[in-house]
């Protein structure tokens, strides 16, 4: 199949189909005239691409775990694809880590300003601004 009917297949533009081939993650053939022809399992091939992207793998790590995987299944278990999840698992516990951190912090941070308004309700009155009740509860809401 050509690019664009790749393209129409799997609802992924062809400028990105291109990037993937760039990348070593898919590998068409020429023909003659020097067009691009994408085997039947391409389609397959290209949606393990998304999920493994939406799953925080970036190309490089994906490229690595092709050997891998099969035309129409998943990426198999082999030394490759543990080792990169398993490193993947560990830095996205990481940043989960810091975000939460992140978050304690600036919790704290709109605690004690809003404690330091509670001390000035007339100021917020004056101001129009809402209570420090409700902006706790507007911050609760949001975490």
């Amino acid at each position: 199949m050509l690019i664009g009917e790749l393209a129409r297949r799997t609802g992924v533009a062809t400028r990105l189909l291109r990037y993937y081939e760039e990348q070593g993650l898919l590998r068409p053939h020429r023909d003659a005239n020097g067009y691009r022809s994408y085997p039947e399992s391409a389609p397959a091939a290209v949606a393990r691409i998304r999920d493994l992207l939406a799953a925080g793998l970036n190309t490089e790590e994906i490229a690595q775990l092709m050997p891998c995987a099969e035309d129409d299944g998943p990426v198999q278990a082999c030394e490759m694809s543990v080792r990169i999840m398993a490193d993947r698992s560990v830095e996205l516990d990481r940043r989960i880590a810091e975000l939460d951190r992140q978050r304690s912090h600036l919790a704290a941070q709109l605690d004690a300003s809003l404690a330091t308004a509670a001390e000035q309700p007339r100021h917020l009155a004056a101001t129009g601004r809402s209570s420090p009740q409700s902006a706790r509860n507007h911050a609760a809401e949001r975490r």
